[in-house]
């Protein structure tokens, strides 16, 4: 046992600290605080407090744990709301009132509540780490499956059927190192990666819903994606939309250093809104992890490995998981704030030197995976991670950083965002990383080279970024029509199929199918338009036809209307080009 030498925020010095180990969990202070010690020289302990140490005093004593910082991991993960370090903020509130005292304690897994297990094995069969155990229900949308935990091998001497608490023993293993007890609770160390077999390349989507997100840009399962924006670009509601509508079996949303009533606002809306895939509460297959800003600053770096913990976990058991940031820059101005105190050299902005290695450390935890044990099992676990730069620079230090690691970069801007396009996710200035390995799965699933149409579209707004600067020059009218049937058509695909409205009941999500359809008939439309143009036609003739009023209207179809109706448009939209192209012709013959 130690005692403190000196108190810096939540920095704390303890001496006496002999034969502790670096990222011990400790208690501090009279109160039992939990810290972490992040030093060690000698005797002398540097801790990193997890809660507020306002009246702690120089002499109270520090007790090791012996163990790190960890996560409890079992049934009753699923639904359940989280601070930082995993103490769950529901029973909390219900022993000390609204507002979390200092000190108090409450088990991440409840230890009454019990769990009706249903055993896969049978007594006297051989199994190995990372096989299954028997299920757990623990709710309708995901099934738990409890697992034999990493380092343990051997023949089952007892399998218990029936209801059990978490830290009960459910089966007997006997191991080469004599009997070991299994739990449906594991016990993992948050900074250590779970371990897995084999890492596979990303080659197959986490579609989102979002049209930005999925044809233009798109993430893989197993990937990273950074998203950063300056203040009021729509990060969070963005965020939000892709955890509420990705394909993803769980959720794992990190509010790590946003505001209050950001947070607040996710745990009013998930339990009131469908799963689109099975109709039941998205809480049913999400944890929420709540680390606010007026919540201590240590605990934000805590907050993303407890996140990242979980998900692997769900990913053990062969589920695709999906692990929502926001944001990476509150998580990095937390390091920010320690480094400063622990009196460390600064290095970009005042960013501790190790940012760049602790970002890579936290976004390499993501991957499609073959799990462990005998079947072939596979998981991945996905990061979308916000990043916030002050005043929607990109080239500080924690963006310039972040883009060093992902693959997918969705750029919100500020000025699309000031002109009410959202999602702000700029065409120009966003990439993917996973277009060409998402060709194959494209054209297997949809029949389409999707590819090559992205590039299209792509191709035509950056054409029209071209245009745009020579109509600031000398004005619309002295652009040639078929480059003014570009701009046309360019406004299209920005308004008709990249804007999104996340509080439209239809337009929130768009399944793949349409949004392959949609973009078929902008990119139809714009080749009419320029063919059209070239033939003589004004522009201001194609925008009188009706079709562009059809067409504006795709998003407020739902996707059972768009299918039915899909072939009628795209009729219309060659007969009306047709007829004009009829009506030029006879003027024409009728001049000579």
């Amino acid at each position: 046992m130690g005692k403190i030498v000196r108190i810096t925020g939540p920095v704390v010095i303890a001496d006496g600290m002999k034969g502790s180990e670096m990222y011990e969990l400790v208690k501090v202070g009279e109160e039992g605080l939990m810290g972490e010690i992040i030093g060690l020289a000698e005797d002398r302990a540097t801790i990193q407090v997890y809660e507020e140490t306002s009246g702690v005093k120089p002499g109270e004593k520090v007790e090791g744990t012996g163990k790190p910082l960890s996560a409890e991991l079992g049934p009753g993960l699923i639904g359940s709301i989280y601070d930082g370090t995993q103490r769950p903020l529901t029973v909390i509130r219900k022993k000390v009132g609204d507002v979390i005292k200092r000190g108090v304690f409450a088990h991440p897994l409840s230890r009454d509540k019990k769990w009706e297990f249903v055993s896969k094995v049978k007594k006297g069969q051989e199994v190995a780490e990372g096989d299954i155990l028997g299920t757990v229900e623990e709710g309708k949308i995901v099934e738990h499956r409890i697992l034999v935990p990493p380092g343990i091998r051997g023949k089952v001497l007892e399998i218990a059927n029936g209801t059990h608490k978490v830290d009960e023993s459910i089966a007997t293993v006997e191991t080469g190192e004599g009997k070991k007890e299994v739990q449906m609770m594991q016990v993992w160390p948050v900074r250590r990666a779970r371990p897995f077999k084999e890492k596979f390349d990303p080659d197959e989507p986490l579609l989102t819903g979002q049209r930005v997100a999925d044809t233009f840009f798109p993430i893989a399962k197993g990937g990273a994606a950074a998203i950063p924006g300056g203040f009021g670009s729509g990060k969070t509601v963005f965020l939000q939309t892709v955890a509420k509508w990705a394909d993803a079996d769980v959720v794992v949303y990190v509010g790590c250093g946003e505001r209050g009533n950001e947070m607040c606002d996710v745990l009013t809306h998930f339990p009131l809104l469908k799963d689109p895939r099975t109709g039941k509460s998205l809480m049913e297959r999400t944890t929420l992890i709540a680390n606010t800003s007026n919540m201590p600053v240590a605990a934000r770096e805590a907050s993303v490995y407890t996140g990242i913990t979980i998900a692997e976990y769900f990913r053990d058991m062969g589920y695709d998981v999906a692990l929502m940031a926001d944001s990476t820059s509150r998580w990095a101005e937390a390091m920010r704030e320690i480094s400063g105190r622990l009196e460390e050299m600064p290095g970009d902005e005042g960013f501790p030197a190790y940012l760049a290695s602790r970002l890579a450390e936290f976004y390499e935890r993501t991957g499609r995976v073959r799990t462990l044990g005998g079947s072939k099992r596979v998981g991945s676990v996905t990061i979308l991670g916000a990043v916030s730069p002050p005043g929607g620079d990109f080239s500080e230090p924690v963006t310039q950083n972040t883009l060093r690691i992902v693959k997918v970069f969705w750029a919100l801007d500020t000025a699309l965002a000031d002109r009410r396009h959202f999602p702000a996710v700029h065409w120009l200035t966003s990439y993917s990383l996973y277009v060409g390995a998402l060709k194959n799965w494209w054209e297997q699933k949809l029949g389409e080279n999707l590819k090559t149409q992205r590039d299209e579209a792509i191709a035509m707004l950056q054409k029209e970024a071209e245009l745009e600067e020579i109509v600031k020059l000398i004005g619309p009218d002295a652009l040639p029509e078929p480059e003014r049937a570009i701009l046309e058509a360019a406004r299209m695909m920005r308004e008709d199929f990249l804007q999104q409205s996340a509080l439209h009941e239809v337009d929130t999500y768009c399944p793949m199918e349409k949004q392959v359809g949609m973009l078929k008939l902008v990119l139809g439309f714009y080749h009419n338009a320029v063919e059209a143009a070239k033939r003589g036609i004004p522009v201001s003739e194609i925008q009188k036809l009706p079709i562009k009023e059809t067409i504006a209207g795709m998003k407020r179809l739902s996707p059972e209307e768009f299918a039915e109706k899909y072939k009628f448009i795209e009729k219309q939209l060659k007969e009306q080009f047709d007829e004009l192209m009829r009506i030029k012709k006879s003027s024409v013959g009728e001049s000579k």
